[in-house]
Formats: C-alpha cells, structure tokens, sequence
C-alpha cells in the first residue's frame, strides 16, 4: 500500500469515525483538541510504552496517560509541565482524551517527572518516531534529503573539558632526509570512514558544552547547550535526528546520520550546506546509492572563479539542475523552525543529553505526524 493510501486511509478513519465518536462520548472539540487527536492516532506512542504488570509494591500511575500528555505537552506548545498540570486540570476534553476521567487522578510533577526519567531511558519518543517513519516510509522512494543543525540552548553548566595534552617537543627546522616527521592525529571524520555505526555514536561527545557558529548577516553566536542534527524529507519530514554537544562542527555528525537516514528511507539526493564540503561525505552518500548536492565551501579556494562563473550564468538566465534542487533543501529551515516555534524545543528545561534528547523527539514525533497528515489534507 503506497504512503498516500496508507494516509487517506488514517484520515478517513479519524474524520469518519474517530471525531464523531469523540464528539458523542467528550463533547465538542476545538481546532487544538483536533490536532491533539490526529497526532495521538497516527503516532501512537502507547504501543512503546514499557509496562511490567504484576510486580510487587504500590502500583504505577497510568504510564500511557502520561505519555500522551506529553506528546500533548508538544502539540499545544506548553513550555512546563506545570503548565501542562494546569492545562489538564481545567480543560476537560484534554484530559479524557489523554486518559484521565477526573480532575482529582491526574498525578503531581514528581510522578510526571518520574516518567519522563523512564522515558528518556528507554528513549520513548526515538522509538515511536522511528517506528512511523519505517512504516509510513517502507514502499516511499524520497526525492531529497535535506542535513542541517540547530542550536539548543539549556539551563545548564557546561561540562569540563580535560586540558589537552601537550605535543612532546621538536627540533625547529625541516626533517632530515629520510627522516619522517610527527605524525599527525587523524580527524574525527577520517577515523569514521572505517568505524561502524555504533562506534560513530559513541565516538560523538554529547555534554552541553558552548557552541560558537555565524548567522546569516555574518556575525558569531554563542550558546550554551547542545546542538540538533536532522535529516528532512521532501514535505519537511524529519526522519531522523541526533543530539550532540554545541562544540560539535555539523560536518561530524554526517556520517553516522546518513547511516540512520539510509535505514529508514530510500532517497535519490543528499542537500548539504557548505558545512558539510568534504570528500568523505561526499563519498560516503555516493557509497549510500545517493547524489550529493553539497554549497562549495569558500575555504577551500576557488571562491573568486566560482563567484565569477556564477555571475556569468545569472547574466546569461541560465541556472544548473543542481541550484534548482538544491532550493530544496529550505525544508531543514522550516522544520528547525517549527520546532523551535511550535513544538517546544526553544522551552528546554530538563537537564542531561537524554533528558534534553527526550524532550526534542515529543516534539519531533509530533511534528513528524501532524506533516505526514497535511500530505493528504
């Protein structure tokens, strides 16, 4: 069944018998209410929720109810879980339809904090959102992938950098012939051409850490907090995220996130600013079966000849079929944005690269399905 049957299907489902039924049973519902409703069908988030019925001891407040209130807590935009405790004190619908019949049963912060934690260790949300993507994904071939980064900026300190170690002392002056010189310690992104992807992941540093980086008008940034990766869609999907330290340079995170990407989806091309111009990425996405479309990085010579033929094919009105596809790749603008403006991750108050990675993928699981949805509607 291709994707857009798979979607209408979903959505006659909710229109057809879903809102009817929840109109009946709650009441009326508000255009949020709506949303709320769509994204917890399609995503589902319940189904990878870890229950251990039976142990012994005071039994668990209702780990699905407090996993669709957070999922609620990114589709309406709360920056606090005491907002969202408020929320559902007073707002009825919301209540039933993340699982809770009374006022007086839905459970104080420590409880939803102590469910987070779980969550945030067993990686809830990556789960889900990895789950929709294969499903929804499985027999669609996607036309361009879009890589970008953005800052997330957290209350916290940033981690400790050990001192580096001094280089041992050397004659001044060149080797002598058949002399080989120091030798040089290889970059982060050689040594992942030959490493696997669990070793990539390891390998990556993900404290929070201070993160230094030029806007678009040319003048540096900073910001303490970490920094996330994704890979977008045609249709500004995000597929696939991860979360590292500020500190981290996007090109680092290239190739274990093309890794991810290419186990979820089948794509033809890979958009890639100028962040991402080196010969190992390039390779490693031709290797993937991929075209890379990667901005020409300035620093690598040539900036006047490129300027130049540039200049020369705007006075002639002639434009390369890579520019034209690479006007794609404002999909990643839009999705950082949404998140960032809609989805809660300009709200982070969690601490921790779990906690903070949690809290990120409610959001990108929610974005994720509510665009999945506007594909058919």
């Amino acid at each position: 069944m291709s994707l857009r049957e798979t979607l209408s299907n979903t959505w006659d489902h909710v229109q057809g018998f879903l809102f009817p039924m929840l109109r009946e049973e709650i009441g009326p519902l508000t255009a949020q209410h709506q949303r709320l409703v769509v994204v917890l069908e399609v995503a589902g988030v319940e189904a990878f929720v870890r229950t251990w019925p039976g142990l012994p001891g005071r039994p668990l407040k209702d780990r699905h109810a407090l996993a669709r209130s957070f999922v609620a807590k990114a589709v309406l935009g709360l920056a606090t879980t005491a907002a969202l405790i408020e929320r559902l004190a007073v707002d009825r619908t919301l209540r039933r339809l993340c699982g809770w019949e009374r006022a007086a049963s839905v459970p104080g912060e420590s409880t939803f904090s102590r469910a987070f934690a779980e969550f945030a260790r067993s990686g809830l949300p990556g789960r889900a959102h990895e789950a929709l993507i294969k499903q929804t994904h499985k027999d669609r071939l996607v036309g361009h992938i879009s890589r970008d980064a953005t800052a997330i900026e957290a209350r916290e300190k940033p981690a400790r950098t050990a001192p580096a170690e001094k280089a041992p002392k050397r004659k001044r002056g060149r080797p002598k012939k058949g002399e080989a010189g120091p030798a040089k310690e290889p970059r982060r992104l050689e040594r992942q051409v030959n490493m696997t992807l669990a070793a990539m992941l390891a390998d990556l540093p993900t404290a929070c850490a201070v993160g230094t980086k030029r806007n678009a008008k040319g003048h540096k940034t900073s910001w303490i907090g970490y920094k996330l990766h994704i890979d977008t869609a045609d249709g500004d999907i995000p597929v696939s995220c991860l979360l590292t330290s500020a500190s981290v340079h996007d090109s680092q995170v290239a190739l274990p996130l093309a890794t991810i990407t290419a186990g979820r989806v089948t794509n033809l091309y890979d958009l890639m600013d100028s962040a991402y111009d080196a010969p190992e990425i390039a390779e490693r996405s031709r290797a993937l079966g991929h075209v890379p479309i990667i901005d020409p990085n300035p620093r690598r010579g040539g900036k006047a000849e490129a300027e130049a033929e540039a200049r020369a094919r705007r006075c002639a009105g002639h434009a390369l079929a890579e520019d034209i596809r690479f006007k794609e790749r404002s999909a990643a603008e839009r999705v950082n944005s949404a998140l960032k403006d809609s989805y809660g991750a300009r709200f982070v108050r969690v601490r921790g690269h779990d906690k903070v990675l949690c809290h990120l993928m409610f959001g990108i699981l929610a974005l994720a399905a509510e665009q999945l949805m506007r594909l058919v509607t």
